[in-house]
């Protein structure tokens, strides 16, 4: 098929490479906020596994050309929107002029979150009927973005045309052949499932650091409640896990989007605006156990970082619960010393070169010298299992503030150093 695609998302350099990879002919034309010479640079996309690479590879092999204007007089099977949830004008105007200079039956693939309803707005822009949009939301992960597209559970398709559904089950027929992933229902549905979805998992984590908050208060292993819960089937263990507070750019912007449209049509949610209090109150959580541990004595002191980024296997930190830490360390005078394998580039970038800030991104335990106290705030594999000897000589308090409960309280205790986590804790 011939696909033009546009966007500039960690989902437009996805769709490219993989439509690319099995033989369509896909025509990229970036957003020009950020255009191909800005993501060939991005560390984000960089470090996404085999998408960088395959990008290359369609690029040499003819199946991908980047362009940077809509090609004049070139009839497409599909147009491909996978833009950012503020660039909602401009999918208009593409898709108005590519409709516009087209003839032939087209279906335009809104793969963009915005606003429920949108993909409806989109095809009534088109010039006749055999010209459909229809939307298939993006649900991929940072960092196994490749593999959620190449090889799917379950693709949303909201769509109640026919041909239009049986063109974009031809154009992701290589990624369907193991079983029936399409899940197809009206497009204002699929918009707001996307939505409900992202709504739930948040729900899901902000009520079990509430959970955690209560263990913590009644000196109870929140961990055995975690366990227990997740042993029920009705609950399930997914996204059961307290932590520091979540972010990342998706995930975010997701709830914000479902809140707005609650608000648009007049059903303020209650429930929503608790989820993300919950979860920006949490951003601190490892602050208030630092406050506690020294007793608001914190004027002076430094404290080790391990993790910038909002979640392991990416650079980015949108949201990232280091930055709401960091200005409440700041703001008490602590000087921080921080370690990250990636993110680096992209903190630096937003905080600047702050005088209580020591970056480094080679040794872990370097971050540890001259520190009273380690926090762990994203839980990249080369966290998980630290020497315990060395940390225990290195931090002058000897205390480890677990921000993602990766590590066993009793083994750390025994290590002789204070173990503090989230809604777990364990003492030499």
């Amino acid at each position: 098929m011939r696909i033009l695609l546009h966007g500039s998302e960690l989902a437009a350099a996805t769709a490219a490479a993989a439509l690319s990879s099995v033989g369509h002919q896909v025509t990229w034309l970036p957003h020009p906020d950020a255009p191909w010479q800005q993501l060939a640079e991005a560390d984000w996309l960089a470090r996404e596994p085999q998408v960088g690479e395959q990008l290359e590879a369609s690029r040499r092999s003819g199946t991908l050309r980047l362009v940077e204007a809509p090609p004049a007089g070139e009839e497409m099977d599909i147009v491909w929107l996978a833009l950012a949830p503020d660039q909602r004008e401009a999918a208009e105007r593409f898709v108005d002029t590519v409709a516009g200079q087209q003839h032939a039956p087209l279906v335009v693939v809104n793969n963009s979150t915005f606003p429920v309803g949108q993909t409806e707005s989109l095809e009534g822009l088109l010039r006749h009927a055999s010209q459909v949009a229809v939307v298939l939301p993006d649900m991929l992960e940072e960092g196994r973005a490749w593999q959620v597209f190449t090889r799917p559970t379950r693709w949303l398709l909201g769509c109640e045309d026919d041909w239009a559904g049986d063109q974009v089950r031809e154009l992701l027929r290589a990624f369907n052949r193991r079983a029936e992933v399409f899940q197809r229902m009206p497009r204002r549905a699929a918009e707001l499932t996307k939505l409900a979805i992202n709504g739930m998992l948040a729900t899901r984590i902000s009520y079990m650091n509430e959970v955690a908050g209560l263990a913590d208060s009644l000196g109870v292993d929140v961990e055995h409640v975690r366990q227990g819960m997740g042993a029920d089937t009705r609950i399930g263990y997914e996204y059961l896990y307290p932590g520091c507070g979540f972010g990342g750019p998706n995930f975010s912007r997701d709830l914000m989007r479902l809140a707005d449209v609650q608000h648009e049509t007049g059903r303020e949610s209650q429930l929503l605006e608790q989820v993300l209090d919950i979860n920006e109150h949490k951003k601190e959580t490892l602050f208030r156990k630092l406050w506690t541990h020294f007793h608001g004595q914190l004027q002076g002191r430094t404290v080790a970082i391990w993790g910038a980024a909002f979640k392991p296997g990416t650079t980015r930190i949108d949201h990232a619960p280091v930055l709401t830490l960091l200005r409440a360390l700041w703001a008490q005078g602590v000087h921080v010393r921080l370690h990250d394998p990636a993110a680096l580039p992209a903190l630096r970038q937003v905080v600047g070169n702050h005088p209580l800030l020591t970056l480094l991104d080679q040794d872990p335990y370097e971050a540890c010298e001259g520190a009273d106290a380690l926090m762990l705030v994203t839980e990249w594999k080369c966290y998980w299992n630290p020497d315990w000897r060395r940390l225990g000589e290195t931090l002058s308090a000897r205390l480890v503030l677990d921000g993602r409960n990766i590590y066993d309280p009793v083994y750390v205790a025994a290590r002789g150093l204070v173990y503090r986590g989230i809604g777990r804790r364990a003492d030499p």
